[in-house]
């Protein structure tokens, strides 16, 4: 399964030590089931723990999703700052998400070459962005 992040997603990620182990720990459990919520149309809402804590008061983070596939962190927030979601928000990201995992993977590899999805890697020792 190919897991990637949106450039936003990075600095995000980055900011608040989200190490992309945790992100892989996030993917693997919505694999196997463990999705926290799926919100239709291929856009899942995962909790992600905090480094050294637990996922209760970690972060959420929206995945674009496709089952066995490919995965793309897209945003994420503390719990703390925000409690959920707006519709608008919600919609938006189901629009973009239906486009984004329609691309054939030529597509998908061409936005990784020019930086817009950077891959989430095996090891922490990662390129930084």
């Amino acid at each position: 399964m190919r897991i990637l992040k949106n450039k936003w997603f990075q600095r995000f990620a980055k900011k608040e030590n989200l190490t992309d182990a945790s992100l892989r720990a996030a993917v693997v459990r919505a694999t196997s089931g463990g999705v926290d919520a799926n919100l239709g149309a291929g856009v899942i809402k995962q909790r992600v723990a905090r480094p050294g804590e637990g996922k209760a008061k970690g972060y959420r983070t929206i995945i674009f999703f496709r089952q066995g596939a490919l995965a793309i962190f897209v945003f994420g927030f503390p719990k703390s700052k925000k409690s959920n979601l707006t519709h608008s928000e919600e919609h938006a990201f189901k629009e973009a998400a239906k486009h984004l995992l329609s691309l054939p993977e030529t597509s998908i590899a061409r936005l990784v070459e020019n930086g817009e999805l950077i891959e989430v890697t095996e090891n922490e020792q990662e390129v930084s962005q």
